[in-house]
């Protein structure tokens, strides 16, 4: 929203600075987006006289010109037709900036000839289009600045210009009145009465409107004036001045009011050439398919429901969006029809979006304007098009009612303290919202037609501290409950999270956050994609269901790397995937995946694809974070988007699994086009039990000063045998005694036959009363062969 210092001082009374407008208008809400003030961008450019012009000796249409300035005569080449002798002229000496040409003047030769400067027209200044010849002032004196001449003689060529954001729920500040009538709340100013009184219909109006019953939800009022007798054409320099200081281009008189009352009031109108009208109009729903050639030259299609005003000809404009060139004023228009209506803001969004036309119209309908201005709105037009551009006007013709759209809330002046945390006199909040345009009856506050944005007795306490301003808000410290240490606020899953982020993080893995919706493939790919998890309106295809793990977002996030040359990665997320669509049929997951190599090639070796050895040491390492016990046990059996035999699940016995590690199946990564190797866990951390006991600290370390013995078994078992049974086996011998059981050593073939293979193990046993004698290591090596013989069939090999 663009408007000038003197457009606003149109409708306030103030002598605050621009600076202090700017300001006062950030802190009420209104963010000044920038300030253009064209006196900074003139301030080089000074006044000279030409004391002599005379023809350039190689150019016809160049002139060697002495130029008095406050520097003393200059000489300067000119080639504009009416540079001559005796006119005072806008000069821009060497150094300055012209913003016109986007040139800063040096001191150059033309032909042969030097030239100190350059004698400027309007057009090099920015000021207008006109580049007939340089600029020609009446009066002036040598060395005064241009823009200190402008100030006195044309004060609307330095009219500094100011813009600000509009948030969506403010649509009364898309209007200058809006926006004086906050700084005048805040006491920037005084408010000035803009009212006029209703322009008398000279006749009654032959052109009629109608509004088709199942039409009135999106076009409630619709009020028509015809006026005959105008005259159009360019419109007067003041009005033509402020347009383009905000950026549109003038057209004609006609059209130009409308676009003032836009940026004045708020106020959309349009104008009919009612010349040009077949019939009256009618204000109806769109069946589908009827086009309008638009005023922006282009053709419309229109779909079923659309708010459109046709004559017996067809449409002739989009309700609250655009008018049609059919029916569009030109320099020969002398009879119009002006139209001030109300449309509804979400029609009025969904037709723009759906034709895809911005235009201020739609740009303020769809926000919001104020319903019960829309009379005096086409008063106020009428009355400036019969005092610029004359004629007759009509009665006014009116379809419909003003929608009621007037609503009060309680005014409870002892919560702006406990909302907002400011203590303001009852007295200055009623005041507050006087000037803001609140009635006020009793503790009631009756709202304004121009505030849809005030829907509660909390907005009121909102409009006060905004006036007031927020900036005065005093940092307190929140009041304790009880003295001392207070509770911790992380519950034990918080803080299982925080310890797993932290190790992934020191582990060398980047977090991932990735979406909770992927596509069908990918979901059925791990188990999910059914229609529990379907969502009924996706963003896109590639989002259609919720995502039933982990591990496809980042796989897809590891392709999409692998494509821009990154090969080797370590990614990680937290979050949740889910089973159903239902409440409660989700779960939280942490998972793990590393794609390549664990280092660059070097010549030493060192780096390798990684394999299922090292996911397995990360995940261990997270779940001993969150404090899973030591002892677990390595399970197969895990899902099918792992590899059948290079996975393991890390389960306290067979049924409660912790988590799952391995390497990725191979048609996974093709389906997700990864390249491999790729390797990764997933951990449930809800899963891991918590501590029977609340500890504080560490545990006291356990320290034993007896000298532990290691002994080695070699057994022969049928190939089919897993390590982990042969070990879990031996480590039951004696769980008080035996502190480790690790395999050192497998031999396939050779003198054990077929179909059998040998495994060796070192068991450590470590004492924890007295020194082990021969005897007792006799014992429990005879307990380790006796329960590996029972649980795997195992002989002691020889």
């Amino acid at each position: 929203m663009k408007f000038t210092l003197s457009w606003l001082k149109d409708h306030l009374d103030t002598t605050a600075s621009v600076d202090e407008i700017a300001e006062t208008l950030t802190d009420l809400g209104l963010e000044v987006e920038g300030v253009e003030n064209p006196a900074e961008r003139l301030g080089a450019f000074t006044l000279g006289k030409v004391v002599a012009a005379e023809k350039h000796p190689d150019a016809d249409k160049l002139k060697v010109c002495r130029v008095e300035t406050d520097e003393g005569e200059q000489q300067i080449i000119c080639g504009a037709p009416n540079a001559r002798e005796g006119i005072t002229v806008v000069v821009a000496k060497p150094g300055t900036y012209v913003p016109g040409i986007d040139t800063t003047i040096q001191v150059g030769k033309i032909r042969g000839i030097e030239s100190f400067g350059m004698m400027c027209s309007m057009r090099e200044m920015e000021l207008s289009d006109e580049h007939d010849g340089i600029i020609e002032l009446p009066s002036g004196d040598v060395g005064q600045r241009f823009t200190d001449w402008l100030a006195e003689h044309d004060p609307a060529k330095v009219d500094p210009v100011i813009e600000i954001a509009i948030t969506p729920n403010r649509p009364d500040a898309l209007g200058v009145r809006g926006i004086a009538r906050d700084l005048a709340a805040r006491g920037l100013g005084t408010m000035k009465a803009r009212d006029c009184d209703p322009v008398k219909g000279a006749f009654e109006s032959p052109l009629k409107v109608t509004i088709d019953d199942d039409a009135r939800d999106g076009c409630p009022v619709f009020y028509g004036r015809l006026i005959r007798g105008v005259k159009n054409g360019p419109s007067p320099e003041w009005l033509q001045t402020a347009l383009r200081a905000i950026g549109l281009r003038p057209i004609s008189f006609l059209v130009d009011v409308t676009n003032f009352f836009t940026f004045d009031r708020n106020r959309p109108l349009h104008v009919f050439d009612a010349g040009r009208v077949k019939g009256n109009l009618r204000v109806h729903l769109a069946q589908g398919g009827e086009t309008l050639h638009a005023l922006d030259e282009r053709t419309y299609t229109l779909e079923p429901g659309m708010i459109a005003i046709s004559d017996d000809a067809g449409v002739q404009s989009l309700g609250g969006i655009m008018g049609g060139e059919a029916t569009g004023v030109t320099e020969e228009t002398t009879d119009v029809f002006l139209e001030a209506a109300f449309f509804d803001p979400i029609r009025t969004a969904h037709t723009g979006r759906a034709l895809k036309i911005n235009s201020d119209a739609r740009y303020r309908f769809e926000r919001g304007i104020d319903p019960e201005w829309t009379p005096h709105g086409i008063e106020h037009a009428t009355r400036m098009i019969l005092d610029i551009a004359g004629g007759e006007a009509s009665e006014v013709v009116v379809a419909g009612k003003i929608p009621d759209h007037s609503r009060a809330y309680h005014l409870d002046t002892e919560r702006c303290s406990s909302l907002v945390g400011m203590d303001i006199p009852a007295e200055t909040q009623r005041a507050t919202l006087e000037a803001l345009g609140f009635e006020m009856e009793g503790d009631m506050a009756h709202v304004p037609s121009w505030r849809p944005d005030v829907m509660g007795s909390a907005d009121l306490v909102e409009e006060v501290a905004r006036i007031a301003s927020l900036t005065k808000l005093e940092g307190k410290p929140m009041p304790r409950p009880s003295p001392g240490v207070p509770k911790p606020i992380l519950s034990p899953q918080q803080k299982r999270e925080q310890a797993a982020r932290r190790t992934m993080a020191a582990l060398g893995y980047n977090e991932c956050v990735t979406y909770s919706f992927i596509d069908q493939k990918a979901a059925e790919l791990f188990g999910g994609g059914g229609d529990a998890t379907m969502l009924a309106n996706p963003i896109s295809s590639e989002m259609s269901h919720m995502r039933p793990a982990l591990l496809p977002g980042l796989l897809q996030a590891a392709a999409r790397n692998q494509a821009r040359g990154m090969s080797d990665l370590a990614l990680f997320e937290l979050g949740h995937a889910f089973q159903g669509g239902e409440p409660g049929e989700q779960h939280q997951l942490l998972t793990g995946l590393i794609v390549g190599r664990t280092g660059p090639k070097d010549v030493h070796g060192a780096a390798r694809p990684v394999d299922l050895y090292d996911v397995k040491a990360d995940a261990e390492a997270v779940l001993a974070a969150i404090g899973a016990p030591a002892k677990v046990q390595i399970l197969r059996g895990a899902s099918e988007w792992w590899h059948p035999g290079r996975h393991g699940m890390i389960c306290l016995g067979p049924k409660k699994v912790l988590g799952v590690y391995g390497e990725i199946h191979p048609k996974v990564l093709k389906a997700l086009d990864v390249k491999g190797p790729a390797v990764g866990f997933t951990i449930w951390p809800a899963k891991v039990p918590l501590p029977k006991q609340a500890r504080t600290t560490r545990p006291a370390l356990d320290l034993n000063d007896l000298q532990p013995v290691e002994r080695d078994f070699a057994f022969v078992v049928d190939e089919s045998v897993a390590a982990l049974d042969l070990v879990n086996a031996a480590a039951g011998a004696d769980k008080a005694l035996i502190e480790d059981v690790r395999v050192f050593d497998e031999f396939v073939g050779g003198s054990l036959g077929e179909g059998k293979k040998s495994l060796a193990i070192t068991v450590r046993l470590q004492p924890r009363d007295a020194t082990l004698k021969e005897k007792d290591i006799e014992a429990v090596s005879a307990k380790i062969v006796e329960k590996v013989q029972k649980a795997t069939g195992a002989t002691l090999r020889g």
